[in-house]
């Protein structure tokens, strides 16, 4: 590794050594210090702040990862979460070329608030996307007013990272958290199912059911959390939204 690679340092909150729920596999996942947006459902508002967490070198984190890839199988391997990862871009890319010198599946999870066309940034994202083999997008919500309710940010950008993501075919598996009084409303799932139905690189949709496991934490920090007495959606309307999105048409290919 170059001294340059040795002098980039990242900042992350904890990590999760068998992970099964963020992309193929049993995985070792990094969640990443930092995010811009403030999701009113987040579950991981402690990963908000930029400063803070574990600090490491790409090396660093390589090797404790590695420990575990004897459990990964065939379709396992690492996954960087947070907060959001792309506000360590230069520290994902380090990393993520050391994965893929051993032949490491790599994921990123993401709901894309740092994209844009600007440079350094995007140059810099055009070299992840090398050595990057998988993106779980969270598309928060199809509504621009909608977006800026439930996050404090607009969607444009995000949208626009997800139309590039479909031009040079980088697999991604869409997310998105069917929220109460927010998102669920059948007109934003159809806008939504027709949204991504455009898209050519595909493979997998999921509607996460919101939840209140995170609440605790917002006490903890004292944070005032703006969904209180909002009640997860009933099976009927996980249904509804999986059949408004045609999740099941996903098949795991890419377009022809």
């Amino acid at each position: 590794m170059s001294e340059e690679a040795q002098e980039i340092k990242g900042y992350v909150h904890s990590t999760e050594s068998f992970g099964s729920v963020d992309g193929p596999g049993i995985r070792f996942i990094s969640f990443m210090q930092g995010c811009r947006m403030r999701c009113e459902f987040c579950h991981n508002p402690d990963t908000w702040k930029m400063t803070g967490g574990k600090e490491y070198i790409p090396q660093e984190l390589f090797n404790e990862a590695i420990q575990y890839r004897a459990f990964w199988g065939k379709e396992g391997g690492v996954t960087v979460s947070g907060g959001e990862p792309l506000l360590q871009i230069d520290f994902l890319i380090e990393y993520f070329k050391l994965c893929k010198a051993k032949g490491i599946h790599t994921t990123i999870d993401t709901c894309g608030q740092p994209f844009t066309y600007e440079e350094p940034f995007f140059s810099k994202f055009n070299e992840l996307m090398k050595y990057t083999d998988l993106l779980l997008f969270d598309i928060k919500h199809i509504d621009r007013q909608g977006h800026i309710q439930l996050t404090g940010h607009p969607n444009d950008n995000i949208l626009e990272m997800s139309r590039y993501l479909s031009e040079i075919k980088q697999p991604v598996w869409i997310r998105h958290v069917l929220v109460p009084t927010r998102t669920d409303f059948d007109e934003y799932l159809y806008r939504l199912s027709d949204y991504v139905a455009r898209l050519e690189n595909v493979l997998k949709f999921e509607v996460l059911p919101y939840h209140m496991m995170g609440v605790y934490k917002y006490t903890a920090l004292g944070y005032k959390y703006k969904l209180e007495g909002v009640e997860p959606p009933s099976k009927e309307r996980v249904d509804n939204a999986n059949r408004i999105l045609r999740c099941a048409e996903y098949t795991g290919y890419l377009k022809q």
